[in-house]
């Protein structure tokens, strides 16, 4: 790589802690998240109710791609983030349904 003069060098450090901020931020709401579909699946086990629900996902799926196109962000990944996210609510109602809690791993 070449080397770099000062003036890039910190608009790089700059953008990067904008960029760790971000992350940081989303890391966070991503828990605030967990948190509230965990109780949805402690209240789908206390009412024996199935641990995915097709049409919510579905109905968020397609919200989530309109709220992406607005955003200028690929409908496609927005969909693959919200798929990702999904399975690991489902495994996690699953776990709740099966064992009454989430086996979460320590750092």
């Amino acid at each position: 790589m070449a080397e770099m003069d000062d003036e890039t060098r910190a608009e790089l450090a700059e953008l990067r802690q904008s960029i760790d901020n971000i992350d940081a931020a989303l890391t966070h709401l991503l828990a605030e998240r967990f948190k509230a579909t965990q109780r949805v699946g402690r209240l789908k086990a206390k009412r024996g109710l199935p641990p995915s629900d097709p049409e919510r996902e579905r109905v968020q799926t397609a919200r989530l791609k309109a709220l992406a196109i607005e955003a200028q962000l690929d409908p496609a990944f927005a969909e693959k983030w919200f798929n990702f996210v999904v399975a690991e609510v489902i495994h996690h109602h699953e776990q709740i349904a099966s064992t009454g809690t989430i086996t979460t791993p320590q750092p």
